[in-house]
């Protein structure tokens, strides 16, 4: 299919999504998650890989299988509530969510250097970032993997656009860029849990060596932007949790390369406790481990 044609669908898609009635499009990705999940059975076995990674070895066959099955839903309730999102009034935005450690975000804009929020690709954090640009007024970037075609990202990013948001590709020009905005005091989101560029840090995340993004720990430590890992879940009848840790700790104890390695290292703790809290919400269906490349059928 052409560039155009897959655009077309994404567009199609979003219409048919903003059409929906509220109950039935709740009630979506419940009734699609198992037949997605049959027919895409490559990617179900990545996700209860990583449903094993997250549940830990006290989860039984039938628990992971479960989890991965509602990861489907859950990224389907993503999709289906992002496209929404655009007619949202600002009153639901805020009635829809509850951030109970704010002020974490709040003081490290006080301290004028920018906040970088640090996310696995978990639950929905678009809801988030919209509430935050809309209702709260504060600029915000989002550093997004490219896509093909060329005509689906700028698609995408004019979509995020939509919601308030500056869309930043990852290539040569994205760290010049962030830290732009973090000089300009502003919120920049990154997605941390996938090594999209393979020339991370090597660190211990759930129990298994991989590697994770070196951006977000040498930004900070080279721009005194606060890290705060963060993450969006899904409640129940259409509501949203946002749970924002403490700051790392980016303080220079080293030499950088050694300070990167422990800030990252750091971050791969807290983004394992996040994700832990609710792995039926991780949409990651790629491999993300060295050992899932050896297994990827």
């Amino acid at each position: 299919m052409s560039g155009r044609g897959v655009t077309t669908l994404y567009r199609v898609g979003a219409t048919a999504a903003r059409a929906l009635p509220g109950p039935l499009a709740a009630a979506v990705p419940k009734v699609v998650a198992l037949p997605l999940s049959r027919a895409l059975p490559q990617k179900r076995r990545m996700v209860e890989r990583h449903m094993r990674r997250a549940m830990g070895s006290s989860a039984t066959t039938d628990e992971v299988k479960r989890a991965a099955r509602n990861a489907f839903g859950s990224y389907c309730r993503y999709w289906i509530e992002s496209f929404r999102l655009p007619a949202t009034k600002k009153s639901r935005l805020s009635q829809g969510i509850e951030v109970p450690d704010y002020q974490y975000v709040e003081q490290a804009l006080q301290r004028g250097k920018g906040a970088i929020l640090a996310l696995p690709h978990l639950g929905g954090w678009e809801w988030a970032g919209f509430w935050m640009a809309t209702v709260n007024k504060l600029p915000i970037t989002v550093v997004v993997e490219p896509i093909e075609p060329p005509q689906l990202f700028e698609w995408f990013a004019g979509f995020r656009s939509k919601l308030g948001m500056k869309v930043v590709p990852i290539g040569p020009s994205v760290g010049a860029e962030i830290a732009s905005a973090l000089k300009r005091n502003e919120i920049v989101c990154l997605l941390c849990d996938r090594d999209i560029s393979g020339s991370g840090i090597e660190v211990d995340f759930m129990g298994e060596r991989t590697t994770l993004p070196g951006g977000p720990a040498l930004l900070a430590l080279r721009t005194g932007a606060a890290v705060l890992p963060t993450a969006v879940y899904f409640q129940p009848r259409g509501q949203h949790i946002g749970v924002v840790r403490p700051p790392l700790d980016t303080n220079r104890q080293a030499t950088i390369k050694e300070d990167v390695k422990r800030v990252t290292a750091h971050l791969a703790d807290e983004l394992g406790l996040l994700i832990q809290r609710a792995p039926e919400q991780w949409h990651l269906f790629q491999p993300n481990w060295p050992s899932d490349f050896s297994r990827e059928l």
